[in-house]
């Protein structure tokens, strides 16, 4: 059972524990620029000569390296605060602009193990604008980064969305090898063109109000009744195959299609299949006007304001039967 009220005391304490060595979390204004430096040596001043005032214990060195790699997000995530859904008028509030960088900010606090990464700001936004509480915001923003905070994980030899990229790869070779080949000649075998549609979930290929469609169809079509009350992400398999007609009906549809197929091996999520649905969407124009990555980025590009997300996902659902079917033979 979700406790409103102990979330919400549960937020005001770790928000409190960002304060004491903050002071500007929670004032209504945000950072734009550094407060330490790599080393953990306090910056005095910054351009506008505010730093000694909302630095708090950062006019004093740290060598805890959690602190110091905390305190050097900050100012990365008030730099992508100012370029988020900047066409909203929502946001030419500073205080609605401060409230989307405490709520990061926190959460990059939290995190121990990523932290903040570009991208983020692009989830949490949606939260702040339809949700009036901020620790409310900040709890509906961490569960959904317990579904997508892996495609976050980046490292000097991968990407946090690589293994979608190579399932997507799988998916239209399979389904569609000639399009598939034809990506390959053109160097664009990883599919990295497809990276910020399956990281930010299309938030930057659709509206506003598009994208939020988007996602509400694709977690209503994804939901698990398994799993949903740990809120862990859809494991792309491993989903029971010795359920009944009546237990089924509780599936979203694109789970549905896995227990029908029993298929039980690792298949991915459905953003995968939708990113296949566009693909195969623009499949005439590629291999026709495609000549280099440049022109599928391009190509790519003109989804925007242009895809009706119900058909797209109408699609993805008919490319993930058909590729479950064909894997499975």
């Amino acid at each position: 059972m979700y406790n409103v009220d102990h979330f919400r005391e549960q937020y005001s304490r770790l928000k409190s524990e960002c304060q004491k060595m903050v002071p500007v979390i929670g004032s209504g204004e945000f950072l734009t620029t550094p407060i330490i430096t790599d080393d953990g040596q306090p910056i005095e001043e910054s351009a506008n000569g505010n730093i000694s005032n909302y630095g708090g214990d950062a006019n004093h060195a740290t060598s805890d390296k959690k602190v110091i790699q905390w305190k050097l997000f900050l100012h990365q995530i008030g730099l992508d605060v100012v370029r988020t859904d900047r066409s909203l008028v929502f946001y030419e509030s500073q205080a609605h602009q401060a409230k989307l960088w405490d709520i990061l900010s926190v959460y990059a606090w939290v995190d121990n193990d990523i932290g903040y990464v570009q991208g983020m700001n692009d989830i949490c936004s949606p939260m702040v604008i339809l949700i009036d509480d901020e620790a409310d915001a900040f709890w509906c923003f961490e569960r959904a980064m317990r579904r997508l905070r892996e495609n976050f994980r980046c490292s000097a030899s991968s990407i946090g969305v690589q293994s979608q990229l190579s399932t997507l790869s799988q998916v239209i070779k399979t389904i569609d090898p000639k399009l598939h080949q034809h990506l390959e000649d053109l160097d664009g075998g990883e599919y990295l063109f497809a990276f910020r549609m399956l990281m930010v979930l299309f938030r930057r290929e659709f509206s506003f109000v598009d994208s939020l469609y988007l996602w509400e169809l694709m977690w209503a079509m994804e939901y698990n009744p398994n799993i949903f009350s740990s809120y862990e992400v859809p494991s792309g398999g491993a989903t029971p195959s010795n359920v009944n007609d009546k237990e089924l009906k509780q599936y979203g549809k694109f789970e549905r299609n896995i227990v029908k197929t029993g298929y039980t091996e690792k298949h991915g999520a459905l953003s995968i299949f939708l990113v296949a649905s566009v693909l195969e969407t623009k499949q005439k124009q590629l291999l026709k006007e495609a000549t280099g990555l440049d022109d599928v980025v391009k190509i790519l590009g003109d989804i925007t304001g242009n895809l009706d997300a119900k058909k797209a996902c109408n699609e993805a659902l008919r490319i993930h039967k058909k590729y479950l079917k064909t894997v499975k033979q």
